[in-house]
């Protein structure tokens, strides 16, 4: 029987499509440049894309449904052949995959003019897709646990449908229901498949270090406690954004998580890079919610928007790029550590998400807090290009 790597050395074609992590974290950084390129001067008014979108929907929608979907698909085509047995999907059918995620950009990018039925139809073509593969795979290898993984992905979707409704009718979708779906099925991502990798790495790593405190095992009875308060406060949050009860249940999600995460023993992993900063990720899960817990219970203390970017470019920012540099890693036969490049990835992505917070608490600086966060970004995402991009597009070594 052929095994995984027998699959990918017998795919004479283009390198990028041996593995399901190489064409979507290659494309996603690609991706996280330009839309950040092209959103620097839409924000100062210097260009205007020809988009049906208002500019900072299309922001938003190119950041969450762009450059996330792209992530997702990269980890989860790459995780789920390990999870179900079965041989990963590569050649041909992966980069048709990568085809249907270009087309979204494109069709949400020059959708001026154009039927929002058929601009919506081109982006949702993906996950759609996307889900099916996964769908057939999970079922074909029985791996009935992760079937959340599917219906949080399927939430994910119905979101970006939401998204494109709004859009449909005239409103700002950046600050509707859609993004609210979308945004709250990518943090219980994080909180279910973060909460399985980040013990789990830390332990392997603490281990090969020698005695001392680890983590709690994964998914113990309080995990899966915290998981449901995140749940519950994110219903919440999605149907009644602005209520005090609202912001009651998000702040006590915040709290709950930040005991979860006290069980990792994340203190202990300062001399790894490579691992601190998946505690680092997490971390911006429960300051998220206790940033939007704050906004709405003590309302002028911090804008909505910026605690809202604890949770786009904290929690889902900086955990994606701990992901995609460790999977590409490891994947790539790497050393499982940061190099000096890596390192400096991870601090920009950090000080972007720091300027983006503070822009909202100094609104006299708002201007210049938000160029330094677009600089940040487009520093984190154009390092990973350069230094991960060779990785992704090197043919996999045969013998």
């Amino acid at each position: 029987m052929m095994t995984t790597a027998a699959q990918m050395r017998a795919w004479q074609g283009p390198a990028l499509l041996t593995y399901g992590f190489r064409p979507f974290f290659f494309g996603a950084g690609l991706w996280a440049v330009l839309a950040m390129g092209l959103w620097i001067p839409m924000l100062s008014g210097h260009l205007a894309l020809p988009t049906a979108f208002d500019p900072v929907s299309w922001h938003a929608h190119a950041f969450l449904f762009g450059y996330l979907g792209a992530v997702i698909a990269g980890f989860l085509l790459t995780a789920v052949p390990n999870w179900t047995g079965r041989l990963p999907i590569v050649g041909w059918p992966l980069g048709g995959l990568a085809v249907l995620w270009l087309l979204g950009r494109l069709a949400v990018s020059v959708s001026e003019g154009v039927s929002p039925l058929l601009v919506a139809l081109a982006d949702l073509a993906f996950p759609v897709a996307l889900a099916l593969v996964l769908a057939r795979e999970i079922i074909a290898g029985r791996n009935w646990r992760n079937l959340i993984v599917l219906a949080m992905l399927t939430v994910f979707t119905l979101g970006n449908a939401v998204f494109h409704w709004e859009a449909a009718q005239g409103g700002m979708p950046a600050q509707g229901m859609g993004l609210r779906i979308a945004l709250g099925a990518a943090i219980m991502m994080i909180g279910v498949i973060g909460g399985r990798v980040v013990p789990s790495f830390t332990r392997n790593w603490l281990v090969k270090r020698g005695a001392g405190r680890l983590p709690a095992p994964p998914m113990q009875r309080f995990d899966k406690l915290a998981l449901l308060v995140l749940l519950g406060a994110l219903i919440l949050w999605v149907l009644w954004p602005a209520a005090r009860i609202t912001g009651v249940a998000l702040s006590v999600a915040g709290l709950v998580h930040l005991l979860r995460m006290a069980r990792w023993a994340g203190d202990r992993t300062g001399a790894e890079p490579l691992v601190w900063v998946l505690h680092a990720g997490y971390a911006f899960v429960p300051l998220g919610a206790l940033g939007l817990g704050a906004a709405l219970l003590w309302p002028g203390v911090v804008g909505l928007a910026a605690a809202q970017h604890l949770w786009m470019a904290g929690a889902v920012g900086v955990m994606t790029l701990a992901v995609m540099t460790r999977a590409t890693l490891g994947h790539s036969g790497q050393v499982l550590t940061a190099g000096r490049g890596t390192q400096a990835i991870y601090a920009l992505m950090i000080l972007s998400v720091l300027a983006r917070l503070a822009a909202g608490l100094v609104p006299g600086q708002a201007g210049a807090l938000h160029m330094l966060a677009g600089a940040g970004w487009l520093g984190a995402f154009g390092l990973f290009a350069v230094i991960y991009g060779g990785l992704h597009l090197r043919p996999l070594a045969r013998g």
